[in-house]
């Protein structure tokens, strides 16, 4: 779980996105690696096998105030922790496979042109090479490298470079950015276009979401402030 920043989690299969109070449910045995946003805090929970309803594959979870806090409260080991430990995991493993699952996926494949794909765009995701562009780098023509990522991925060349494009957009958001510099560095001619394409693939501008993102930091911090302490604007 992040409770601040952002992480990229990635397993053989795809790409997982965790913005702020959201989690990445990673089975286990499954190989993973973490990038972490230099401001991320984060928080780890192991699970053993069949101890909870969670999916078998990776996914992103928009995770509610009650489990975010119980995962703290285990992290911290504070008292009421340590006294009430079992009811504690029991309420944590009962409530946290109810939790909705977030769109902020890019699928990926051991297609090793795809890959070869990827990493470019993730590498310099300004590059706005058109299909063409990129079938000519793989030795491949443009009809075959469009049907080869709808059939390794389910999505279209454009919708797949889409979704890698909002993952570094909300890593990057996230991380303290302004919109003006995430629409420079995805490549965008204007920030209204960037705009255009985030707000139609999440419902909300990136100002509502960096909004959405703070209100829900802040509302931790002051959560888990002393009774009788003012609450004081997060830092990084």
């Amino acid at each position: 779980m992040a409770s601040r920043g952002a992480v990229t989690c990635r397993v053989p299969s795809g790409m997982w996105m965790v913005p702020p109070q959201c989690g990445v449910w990673v089975p286990g045995g499954m190989l993973h690696s973490n990038v972490a946003t230099v401001n991320a805090r984060l928080f780890f929970l192991f699970i053993e096998p069949d101890a909870a309803d969670l999916p078998d594959r990776c996914c992103t979870l928009s995770l509610s105030p009650l489990v975010r806090e119980l995962i703290i409260e285990m992290a911290d080991q504070s008292e009421v922790a340590v006294a009430y430990g079992e009811t504690i995991t029991s309420l944590l493993l009962s409530v946290l496979s109810r939790m909705p699952v977030e769109n902020l996926h890019l699928p990926l494949t051991a297609e090793a042109r795809l890959n070869r794909i990827a990493s470019a765009l993730v590498e310099d995701p300004s590059d706005r090479s058109t299909v063409a562009q990129w079938a000519k780098r793989v030795a491949m023509s443009e009809n075959s490298l469009a049907r080869l990522v709808q059939q390794e991925t389910g999505l279209t060349f454009g919708r797949w470079r889409q979704q890698l494009q909002l993952i570094i957009a909300i890593r990057s958001l996230a991380a303290g950015a302004t919109v003006q510099q995430v629409s420079g560095d995805l490549g965008y001619e204007s920030v209204s276009a960037f705009i255009t394409m985030f707000k139609k693939a999440l419902g909300t501008s990136p100002a509502q979401y960096l909004r959405k993102l703070e209100r829900r930091t802040l509302g931790l911090h002051r959560h888990k402030q002393p009774i009788g302490e003012e609450a004081c604007s997060p830092t990084s």
